[in-house]
């Protein structure tokens, strides 16, 4: 491998005195000060891009992706999903139209205006909002439940009398299928961060609401509703009701959810109801439900320090991130498959080094889910390899399920994709506008939209900076010492960082700098002058001392373009490899590829040589890998499945490859992120 030129990370510190967000004005944490938790997260508003990667996806977002998804939720001949609301408030006349769980979308879409507002309070926005708002809590029954799809479709309601008459028995609670906790989960999560980012209580008022309704109904513990949360959103959505309004009982609500998970008999792998997640020591079923689950056991842990959930939520990380992650942090890598207790299993975790390449799911969401988890497990434990997995996602598998412009979208994420790839279920020969089945979406939006919130967390101890990118960040630490900065770099297409403090605490306190896995023989720097420890990749690296104004820090993170095999025991990645260079992963994609070329003929040379070259006109500006490989035609094997191993003719041949997030935005192509290595 040849080298090439190193990057660097260069954050300045300089004394100033600013004012505080509105978040911290009124008081609000988005996080907990529990003693199981190491690091809190700074507040909704404290964060804001200027400049760079996310700063320009962050502009997109607000631009673009809100406005234009409510225009897609609000088009009854599009997705239906405001227009529910508007029938079950009994504002209209109509009947339920879309899938089940159609009311988390705009609930996923109403939390990312929030996020937006947060940062740009912007007043039509928040006019909009209280716009949706106002429509929910008229659809809202009064002792709490709205779930559209039971108001409307099993029963007939009134717009005098508001009320629902159900004909025969009640339709609440009796089929997994209807997602009504997800629905209602997803609405307490939106209902707390509407009102960290406006102080607003109208949401906040509905969704406490809900989560009384979900009281009465749970608490009781019957056994009927023992499997009951199917895509457990409702377990994140109890707890940040309870981090925001201080009521106890949805921290009880939120422990009953995760305890009776897998307490009676019948259950399944699919639905990770099999056993109690306590004795859980692998990841399993569906894979969106298995993160959400996991990414709320979190946040019950974090508040009452159940060893027992940590114990499995370790071992089951561990299962993953080992055995069951595909090289992009996407996980549930099968449209349908078997478990290891031989459960039937679709849109799931399989067995282990189960890692399929053209028919691999990888649902957007999925992926999302497993980030949230490791953002959890990040702040309970303080340890970079969770933050690391978390920014393997942003950068690949996540972004990869929402076109350049912010309009089109991907439900799943292959690793492969060639013209003679059988598309399976949910599968898209190129992103859409919209999906009949349009969780993933609002899901990838409303996360661009919090990222910034991602970007730095306070301890005791200090300030950890967990992902690089152009921002400013005006927040305090623990004991109310004030600290601003400003981040400048062109990460993560280099590593030149600028980071400027202008409030800083005068006392001795730790700026923590994540050193990703990937940046062994990284360096720092004092103000030009060499620091004693060299960082360890996969850590983060301390730095504890009484700061100056102007004091500098360099940080060095070499961007090596590395070729990355996979564990033997994934039989379809043997003697394959796939590249990377810093947090991206790339893939060769056939737009790229010289004519009478294919995706599958390209073979990789072990010591192939890859320059990065900057491409500002190219995919929204991204840093390809150009370079020679080789190319051995198909045609040998006309007409044939087996031979005799024989030499044959390879020629030479140019390839481009591309960030694998940023493929299929140039018309229907093939592409691959893993190739056959040439030895």
């Amino acid at each position: 491998m040849v080298s090439y030129p190193k990057s660097y990370v260069i954050i300045v510190l300089v004394a100033f005195v600013g004012v505080q967000g509105l978040a911290k004005d009124r008081g609000i944490t988005n996080t907990s000060s529990s003693p199981y938790v190491n690091l809190r997260s700074v507040d909704i508003d404290d964060v804001k891009w200027t400049k760079g990667f996310w700063a320009e996806k962050f502009d997109l977002c607000r631009k673009v992706m809100v406005p234009n998804m409510w225009q897609v939720l609000k088009d009854p001949d599009i997705s239906h999903a405001y227009t529910n609301f508007l029938v079950a408030a009994g504002l209209q006349e109509g009947e339920f139209k879309g899938t089940w769980w159609l009311d988390g979308d705009l609930y996923k879409w109403l939390e990312a205006a929030c996020y937006v507002y947060a940062v740009t309070r912007d007043e039509d926005l928040n006019r909009l909002m209280d716009k949706v708002i106002e429509v929910i809590g008229k659809a809202q029954q009064p002792d709490g439940y709205i779930h559209t799809s039971i108001i409307i479709g099993l029963g007939t309601r009134t717009a005098r009398t508001r009320e629902v008459h159900f004909e025969g028995k009640t339709a609440r609670f009796q089929s997994l299928s209807d997602h009504e906790l997800y629905n209602m989960g997803h609405l307490m999560t939106a209902g707390c961060i509407h009102h960290r980012a406006t102080g607003k209580s109208s949401l906040l008022d509905i969704a406490k609401k809900t989560g009384d309704c979900f009281y009465r109904t749970f608490m009781p513990r019957e056994r009927r509703l023992a499997h009951f949360g199917f895509n457990p959103s409702n377990i994140m959505g109890a707890v940040e009701l309870y981090r925001t309004t201080g009521d106890a009982k949805y921290l009880e609500l939120a422990k009953t959810f995760v305890d009776m998970r897998g307490s009676a008999r019948g259950g399944t792998d699919q639905n990770q109801t099999r056993s109690r997640l306590g004795q859980e020591t692998e990841a399993v079923g569906h894979a969106v439900t298995a993160n959400y689950l996991y990414a709320g056991a979190v946040d019950v842990y974090a508040e009452t320090g159940e060893e027992t959930l940590l114990s499995a939520l370790e071992k089951i990380w561990q299962n993953v991130v080992f055995q069951k992650m595909c090289i992009t942090g996407a996980t549930g890598a099968l449209h349908r498959g078997v478990s290891s207790a031989n459960d039937q299993v679709h849109e799931a975790y399989g067995r282990e080094y189960e890692l399929p390449n053209s028919t691999a799911y990888n649902e957007t969401c999925a992926n999302i889910a497993n980030a949230m988890w490791n953002w959890r497990m990040l702040a309970i434990t303080g340890q970079a390899r969770f933050a690391d997995v978390l920014e393997l996602v942003l950068y690949n598998s996540a972004l990869s399920g929402i076109s350049i412009d912010g309009k089109r979208f991907f439900y799943t994420n292959v690793l492969r994709r060639t013209k003679e790839t059988p598309l399976l279920s949910w599968d898209l020969p190129t992103r859409q506008s919209y999906l009949t089945c349009f969780c993933c979406p609002p899901n990838i939006v409303r996360t661009i939209a919090k990222v910034h919130g991602w970007a730095y967390s306070v301890s005791d101890k200090g300030l950890w900076v967990n992902l690089y990118g152009g921002n400013e960040l005006d927040t305090e630490l623990p004991d109310g010492g004030k600290i601003k900065l400003t981040q400048q770099t062109d990460y993560p297409w280099n590593g030149l960082i600028r980071i400027v403090v202008n409030k800083i605490p005068k006392k001795r306190f730790s700026v923590f700098l994540r050193i990703p896995d990937w940046a062994s023989g990284s360096t720092v720097k004092i103000n030009s002058k060499p620091f004693d420890n060299r960082p360890e990749a996969g850590r983060y690296f301390e730095i504890r001392r009484t700061w100056s104004a102007g004091d500098v820090i360099e940080l060095d993170l070499p961007m090596r373009v590395q070729l990355i095999e996979a564990n033997p025991l994934v039989e379809e990645l043997r003697n394959q490899v796939a590249i990377r260079r810093g947090p991206i992963v790339y893939c060769l994609e056939s737009t790229d590829l010289p004519e009478g070329v294919k995706v599958a003929e390209v073979v990789i040379p072990l010591d192939i040589n890859l320059k990065p070259i900057f491409k500002r006109d190219l995919l929204g500006g991204v840093t390809v890998l150009a370079g020679d490989t080789l190319a051995v035609s198909q045609a040998h094997w006309a007409g044939k499945l087996y031979r005799e191993i024989q030499a044959e003719g390879k020629r030479p041949v140019k390839i481009r490859l591309i960030p694998y997030f940023a493929w299929s935005n140039r018309g229907l192509s093939e592409m691959t992120v893993w190739m056959p290595l040439d030895q």
